[in-house]
């Protein structure tokens, strides 16, 4: 066996982490966080894809220590991961999105739902944070609540385009939900009686957010080509290829398939972002050889939160760091825009 004491591994903690959070997290919350739309097809698909992908390894490269730093829409961080928007945080911790936010650090972007508990200005992230968008019916009605995001210090606001509606979710009971306080829910609407969600979604809604937001505009929940030009047509500035975590329209193509087509179309014309599936190290570099720019973690990050709140979340991105710094070097790659020609 060997034994490299400067270059201690993540351990089985990343391993157990789902298992950590199951007992964590109270039971109807456990099985929101976990649940896929209709069978799940979509969702149980979704790590095993990355699994398939294979690499094509260099050598004699002098590639020495790999450094994970890059930037994302200008934005320097300390690696490509970042952390996925999720509802529900406060339910699954007390401190719920200020306890994600410290646990991402001054360098890790993190990505905060405009459904979150926690009041923009009492954030108090100490690293960079983009708000994720739901629209309104009445569009116009989510100007203050970006307003109030980007004076907190929000760089950049993620429009979710697959999510007319919340896809129909088996095991998911309303009544199991009734012992838990939810009055936290939308605390940055100034009007929480909004009506759901805008089911009529056009390319004009990525033009209205960026010239309202003044700030980049990211479009989320893509998985064509043709659709991701779409976006950047509009004026989008960067595609981000998710399929919810599979809570949407079950059987949907997995993320991994479906960046390929995206970068493929997309070119150099735009940043792409990936998440759904992501558990590894390994996986984040299969993401990377792919073509995205970054990899967000999703129900990971809640499973940490549940775990051991700040903590547990610096403890996953640490372990997932370590093992993509492994997984670079043993690729023969300095950075992880050099993981693009190991397919």
């Amino acid at each position: 066996m060997d034994l490299e004491p400067d270059r201690p591994a993540p351990g089985r903690w990343l391993q157990d982490l789902a298992d950590l959070g199951r007992r964590s997290i109270r039971p109807a919350v456990w099985a929101y966080v976990q649940a896929g739309a209709g069978d799940a097809v979509t969702a149980a698909e979704a790590t095993a894809a990355w699994r398939e992908v294979r690499f094509r390894t260099r050598v004699l490269r002098e590639a020495g220590e790999a450094n994970l730093r890059t930037t994302l829409l200008g934005t320097e961080v300390s690696s490509p991961l970042g952390i996925a928007p999720t509802a529900m945080q406060r339910a699954v911790h007390p401190a719920g999105e200020r306890a994600m936010a410290q646990g991402a650090g001054e360098e890790t972007l993190h990505v905060v739902s405009s459904n979150c508990g926690t009041r923009f200005a009492d954030l108090a992230p100490p690293g960079p944070w983009w708000l994720q968008a739901y629209l309104p019916p009445q569009r116009e009605l989510f100007a203050p609540v970006m307003a109030a995001a980007v004076a907190a210090g929000a760089r950049a606001v993620v429009l979710t385009v697959d999510t007319p509606y919340p896809g129909t979710k088996h095991g998911v009971d309303d009544e199991d939900w009734e012992s838990i306080d939810l009055s936290w829910w939308r605390v940055n609407y100034p009007d929480a009686d909004l009506g759901d969600w805008k089911t009529d979604l056009a390319p004009g809604d990525i033009a209205w957010l960026r010239e309202t937001a003044g700030v980049p505009v990211v479009v989320k929940g893509v998985l064509r080509g043709d659709d991701a030009l779409r976006c950047l047509d509009a004026g989008a500035d960067a595609v981000y290829v998710s399929n919810h975590g599979g809570r949407q329209l079950d059987r949907a193509v997995d993320t991994a398939t479906a960046l390929r087509e995206v970068v493929a179309a997309v070119g150099d014309r735009a940043e792409v972002y990936v998440d759904g599936g992501i558990r590894s190290g390994v996986d984040a570099l299969a993401a990377l050889a792919l073509g995205a720019r970054a990899v967000f973690v999703g129900r990971p990050a809640v499973w940490a939160l549940g775990a051991d709140g700040s903590r547990g979340v610096d403890r996953l991105l640490g372990g997932l760091r370590a093992e993509l710094t492994e997984a670079l070097e043993l690729a023969g790659c300095a950075t992880p825009g050099e993981a693009r020609d190991l397919l």
